[in-house]
């Protein structure tokens, strides 16, 4: 009910204090009528239309599950805190398989339907206006290793060899296991309380906390998030700055010890090429598991039981390249993936190997295979983005180290994740931070290398002292 205003009030809300005998009031005024409509049903990369979704801006996941590994049952209660980007009349999650239970907005019941392959649909219980930051709390459960997965790198939740679980994949990974806005464009924090049976340890990003607790207050793109379930050993210590490191080893994998002991040491180069280590915490999670890839999960890797010292270099190169500085869109996964691979052969170059010797006989091993150039190290295509970054990408960057020369090349690689830092950023963002810093036009070069089908021009091949 709304009451018609007394004379005292309207007198204490006149502009002319002197009329009232007190200071002057000025009324709050309405706010602007609302639009609501629906929010995107995809984040906008064109190789993954469907991936992610529109009309808000993820802020942070509060994940909380129960795991019960004989069974493989997984009860999931997440609380996803984010800011409208737009007057909301429903939005959508990403969450694949899984039995939805309810979801409440602010406290308050809310409409739910499932829709395509992984689209989870909340109508709020009243239109949330633009700017306004809300939480979505979904209660749901399952087996989350019966959702189908596209296999490659998409791996899926999978059982571990010791009874436990993990869960690793790019570039679809969270959304088997949580409601998230699955795009690495929206970067959020990620907290995980997990509770399992006693004998089982909780391994996941960030900072440890109580039993099965852990945070990563910076803010992570989804499919770099993880969990790993099994019976660890647990490792714990400190790098030089006071960053926490903790790693976990399944059991067999008690011969990757003499790998991951030489982590501070890694970081410790790697900080001196990239710049100070940009995450909370580090460490690494060693699989007993013949997985096709390890991956860098942020601030903690996860490592396929044939992980080498290169792959613990890569892995943690990609904290600073792909997890500090993420991609906008997957057809740029060479800003992630081609530095990482480099960081391997700048690995060697620390342990005395010449590199310009490495190129010259790459090149020439790989000089008359048409497939090898063929491959394009951006705008790839969907399905092509893991195709040539670890090889010929490695190639592309020494070439460009040698273009522009060791000092330029040395700026680039602390200048781009300090600019960056806990950001994205596209190609076009590189090569003109490139082209800044080396005061060159190097649009040929990057046509020949980057976007280029076929073997380089000369000049671009056998740059700077490459031609010796």
């Amino acid at each position: 009910m709304r009451r018609r205003p007394t004379a005292l009030a309207v007198c204490a809300a006149v502009i002319v204090a002197a009329a009232c005998g007190g200071d002057a009031v000025t009324a709050a005024p309405p706010p602007p009528p609302m639009h609501p409509a629906p929010g995107a049903a995809g984040g906008g990369d064109p190789y993954y239309p469907d991936d992610g979704n529109g009309g808000y801006d993820a802020q942070g996941y509060q994940v909380g599950v129960t795991y019960d590994p004989p069974s493989g049952h997984l009860d999931g209660d997440t609380t996803v805190t984010a800011k409208a980007t737009q007057d909301l009349s429903r939005f959508d999650l990403d969450l694949r398989g899984l039995d939805v239970h309810g979801v409440e907005v602010d406290g308050k019941p809310a409409r739910f339907t499932r829709e395509k392959a992984f689209e989870l649909v909340v109508t709020p219980p009243e239109p949330i206006r633009a700017g306004t930051t809300f939480r979505t709390r979904v209660r749901y459960g399952g087996d989350p290793a019966k959702t189908p997965h596209d296999g490659g790198s998409e791996n899926g939740w999978q059982h571990s060899a010791d009874g436990g679980a993990y869960m690793v994949g790019e570039p679809h990974s969270a959304a088997f296991w949580f409601p998230v806005n699955e795009t690495p464009r929206d970067k959020a924090t990620f907290t995980l309380t997990a509770h399992v049976p006693p004998g089982w340890t909780v391994i996941s990003n960030g900072r440890e906390g109580p039993p099965g607790t852990w945070t990563e207050p910076n803010p992570v793109a989804s499919y770099l998030t993880t969990i790993a379930i099994g019976k660890f050993s647990v490792d714990k210590s400190t790098l030089p700055d006071g960053t926490p490191v903790v790693s976990a080893y399944a059991p067999g994998t008690e011969d990757r010890r003499a790998i991951g002991d030489r982590l501070p040491e890694v970081i410790g180069f790697l900080s001196g090429k990239f710049g100070p280590y940009p995450q909370s915490a580090a460490g690494g999670i060693f699989l007993n598991e013949d997985v096709r890839f390890s991956l860098e999960t942020q601030t903690r890797p996860t490592y396929a039981k044939w992980a080498d010292l290169p792959t613990l270099v890569h892995e943690n190169a990609h904290e600073w390249f792909g997890d500090s500085v993420s991609l906008e869109n997957w057809s740029d996964i060479c800003l992630n993936e081609c530095f990482a691979s480099y960081a391997q052969w700048l690995w060697a170059e620390r342990e005395g190997q010449n590199l310009d010797d490495r190129y010259r006989a790459a090149i020439e091993i790989t000089h008359a295979s048409t497939d090898f150039w063929a491959q394009k190290l951006v705008s790839m295509g969907q399905g092509h983005e893991f195709e040539g970054v670890y090889n010929k990408g490695i190639l592309a960057l020494h070439a460009l180290r040698r273009q522009i020369g060791d000092p330029a090349f040395d700026r680039l690689l602390h200048e781009w994740p300090s600019r960056y830092r806990h950001g994205n950023a596209t190609w076009p963002d590189f090569e003109a931070m490139v082209t800044r810093i080396s005061g060159k036009n190097l649009r040929a070069f990057f046509d020949d290398w980057f976007r280029g089908t076929a073997l380089p021009a000369d000049a671009d091949l056998f740059p700077g002292s490459l031609r010796s």
